[in-house]
């Protein structure tokens, strides 16, 4: 929801940032590696219940992940490979972090309870498989409620508020359900008549072949009739 948003907004804000960081040696790889390492931190921090500490690693942990694309955008070198590996580490920061609540909530609310985050992880990663699947296939999948940014700021709200910190994974995860379900509708539809689309593409195609088939073919008689003169 916020990623579609407040995209622009936040990308102009921090163009100057990325055009400083240009003038470093570091590269969005970098930046990448420094929001996972310090993700590791904060997920052992919120697992041994040093929340407040956790908290402020998980907003340094998302300042990276916030930059590397400025950086990137700034020394033009956006590549496939970096934006296959910024998303693959943004799946193992999310991971370790809902780990770390899970083993929290295990050390000071129930074994039980313990799997809560680990649900909210498990639908989170729904979630971004579904949209992966779908651009795979030429479809679309973004938005909804519960995106990336929202679950960060939500895990970011409880973090500070623990006493609240067991009712927002509730909240996240029933949030990140219904997402998942509006992906689920969103791509759905769209394959309903994406083969539809397919064929009028395949037809415009052979239409115009067809029609350049004919100009090559009138040019050819023109040109022999002009020999024969």
């Amino acid at each position: 929801m916020f990623d579609g948003h407040l995209r622009a907004p936040v990308e102009k804000a921090v163009k100057p940032i990325g055009d400083r960081l240009r003038r470093t040696r570091l590269t969005p790889d970098h930046l990448t590696v420094v929001g996972l390492v310090v993700a590791v931190a904060a997920a052992v921090s919120i697992a041994l219940g040093w929340l407040a500490l956790g908290l402020l690693l998980v907003i340094m942990a998302a300042l990276p992940d916030l930059l590397d694309g400025a950086l990137a955008k700034a020394s033009n070198t956006s590549s496939q490979r970096g934006a296959f590996f910024d998303s693959v580490v943004d799946r193992v920061t999310d991971s370790l972090l809902f780990g770390g609540v899970a083993w929290y909530f295990a050390s000071n609310e129930s074994s039980h309870m313990a799997i809560l985050p680990l649900a909210v992880a498990a639908m989170s990663s729904v979630i971004s498989y579904e949209r992966a699947k779908a651009e795979s296939l030429g479809l679309q999948a973004k938005g909804g409620l519960m995106e990336r940014a929202e679950r960060i700021i939500l895990l970011c709200i409880g973090l500070l508020f623990p006493v609240i910190l067991v009712a927002v994974m509730w909240v996240m995860l029933a949030l990140v359900s219904l997402t998942a379900v509006q992906r689920f509708v969103k791509v759905w539809k769209q394959a309903a008549v994406a083969p539809v689309t397919a064929a009028k593409i395949e037809m415009r195609r052979s239409r115009r072949q067809s029609r350049r088939s004919a100009r090559q073919s009138r040019r050819r008689e023109f040109m022999s009739s002009r020999r024969l003169r």
